[in-house]
């Protein structure tokens, strides 16, 4: 309560109550010094009503969404007024600060807009694909859904409603931007995007019940690694769902879109799933239409078994006797 107590503290848990910012953003929108909103920041951090987490330079900030100080946080907020005029001056500019960030991020995405209309051209449509996934993954519940490589923050969007919580990973900043807006948008505010590396995801062993890899593994140098590392989020159960291309022969993309590996075959991406303790459930091609497409889309659905009663019984013995 002493974290909260004090009136710029309340705007701020206000603002951060359906937002992630920055504290750029916070002194553009409180108009007063970094300084000063830093130390508010770090005061609250300290209390736990809000996170912060860092995207290569910059430094994120929203409501604590879980635990005691979590629900705290939102008590507060919600018992603010509304029709406060400091607190609806605030939130008139927060829109200007996201309406401009928004912007730049739709002006990175109209530049790559007509590159990735072309790759889409070669296969079926995305609606397709999208059909095609919800199929294989289902619509949860989930309790930590992952997106590595969210790029636009699509994934997120397509199950977001079926996940307590949504965790998107890329390393691309203006991506991030843009994926954020969208997610914004859309009202997802538990669905949120973060910068790391998908081979060293910031997450627990056992965090997720389900992770998505959607075109994404032929961009990478290793992509074995990468699902080990998809292998290593999930929870006994979990769900591990990759899209990629068939095996082609298209050599521009590689030339011209930056693409390490002209596709995979079923076997292939099936053997790096098996070593990495995975169980292929459902495997489907979505072959192009004969007027044009190139690209065949595959989908591989693989689940980490379950632990067995029996076994689950032997540990607990051995960690009763240790």
């Amino acid at each position: 309560m002493r974290g909260a107590g004090e009136a710029t503290r309340l705007r701020i848990l206000s603002l951060l109550a359906g937002v992630e910012l920055n504290v750029k953003d916070l002194t553009q929108i409180l108009g007063q010094s970094q300084p000063r909103i830093s130390r508010h920041l770090k005061l609250m951090v300290e209390a736990g009503l809000i996170t912060r987490f860092r995207e290569g330079s910059w430094v994120f900030f929203r409501l604590a969404d879980s635990g005691a100080e979590g629900t705290l946080a939102r008590a507060i907020v919600e018992s603010v007024d509304a029709s406060d005029l400091s607190i609806a001056r605030d939130r008139a500019r927060a829109v200007a600060v996201q309406k401009a960030r928004a912007e730049a991020a739709q002006a990175y995405f109209k530049t790559h807009a007509a590159e990735w209309d072309k790759i889409r051209a070669l296969h079926v449509t995305e609606s397709q694909v999208e059909t095609a996934m919800d199929e294989a993954l289902g619509q949860g519940p989930f309790h930590l859904l992952v997106d590595l490589g969210t790029g636009t923050g699509r994934i997120l969007e397509l199950f977001g409603a079926g996940a307590d919580r949504a965790l998107g990973f890329d390393l691309n900043h203006a991506m991030l931007a843009y994926a954020r807006m969208k997610l914004e948008r859309a009202g997802l505010s538990h669905a949120q995007v973060r910068h790391a590396d998908l081979h060293n995801v910031p997450l627990p062993d056992g965090a997720a019940d389900a992770v998505v890899l959607h075109q994404v593994l032929h961009f990478l140098d290793d992509p074995g690694a990468a699902v080990a590392e998809a292998a290593r989020l999930l929870a006994p159960g979990g769900k591990l769902l990759v899209v990629d291309f068939a095996p082609h022969e298209l050599e521009f993309l590689r030339e011209q879109s930056a693409h390490r590996r002209l596709g995979f075959a079923r076997d292939q991406l099936g053997r790096w799933l098996e070593g990495a303790g995975l169980k292929l459930e459902r495997f489907r091609e979505l072959k192009p239409q004969p007027s044009g497409g190139k690209l065949t889309v595959s989908l591989w659905l693989s689940v980490k078994p379950e632990v067995t009663r029996r076994r689950r019984k032997a540990s607990s013995r051995v960690e009763v006797a240790a």
